[in-house]
């Protein structure tokens, strides 16, 4: 079995179709996709349109659930982009996502924790950075999704990792294909260095076991930042070629 993992594509589709293309001709049985699917200023509707083309398992992200919930004044300048850009039956589509996905009887798909789409699973925010978390924190955050010989899909970080939880449990965060730092996160600047790199990983089980490739692609990042310069979002532009958000 060998399946891809997409997260966090935040409308930006030159990233996606670039990870598509890849994973084509890596021979995968089927896609999942963790959450956040257009909120950004970059190409939201398109993006929209062309997951409903694929048709894939996804999950909801938080932002996907925003998009509907949250009211104007508190939502993020990318966030009111992708409302104004989507129809009410596209932003209805995205809510309705579920919160998580048995992709199989071993394999359970969220996007932050599987009991909150706000919570990182695997990092904790120190001094304006994501730190790895303690075992018994990403224990608790598991809770019962913590099965022998298991695996949870997770996103929202936007940082890959593999990590062995308690059980046996593998953890698995693909990174994220469209948006390294999501530049409207007030704790962009002080975040650790990324790169611009369109990411993904492929899920494999292989005599029993569970592995994972991790994968980090290049593609025309400079498209994607002269998208968001056009949208008035200098800050989006920056990060899309660097993976950091310059301070104001």
């Amino acid at each position: 079995m060998r399946l891809a993992v997409i997260s966090d594509i935040h409308g930006n589709l030159l990233a996606l179709e670039a990870v598509l293309a890849d994973i084509e001709g890596r021979g995968v049985d089927a896609i999942v996709n963790l959450g956040d699917c257009v909120t950004s200023p970059l190409w939201p509707k398109e993006t929209f349109e062309r997951l409903g083309e694929l048709d894939l398992p996804t999950v909801r992200g938080n932002h996907d659930r925003w998009i509907v919930e949250m009211p104007e004044a508190k939502l993020s300048p990318a966030g009111r982009f992708a409302r104004a850009a989507l129809s009410e039956a596209e932003r209805a589509a995205l809510h309705a996502l579920p919160p998580m996905l048995e992709v199989s009887p071993d394999i359970l798909a969220v996007h932050g924790t599987p009991a909150d789409d706000s919570t990182y699973l695997l990092e904790d925010v120190m001094d304006g950075r994501l730190a790895p978390a303690a075992r018994a924190t990403v224990a608790a955050r598991l809770g019962a999704a913590a099965r022998p010989g298991g695996v949870v899909l997770c996103g929202h970080s936007h940082r890959q990792a593999v990590v062995q939880g308690p059980e046996g449990c593998l953890v698995l965060n693909p990174g994220s294909v469209g948006c390294p730092v999501f530049a409207d996160n007030p704790a962009a600047p002080t975040l650790e260095h990324r790169s611009p790199h369109a990411r993904y990983a492929i899920l494999t089980r292989r005599r029993g076991a569970w592995g994972a490739e991790l994968m980090a692609l290049d593609y025309d990042w400079h498209a994607a930042a002269r998208r968001a310069a056009a949208n008035g979002r200098e800050d989006w532009a920056v990060a899309m070629v660097t993976g950091a958000v310059s301070p104001a």
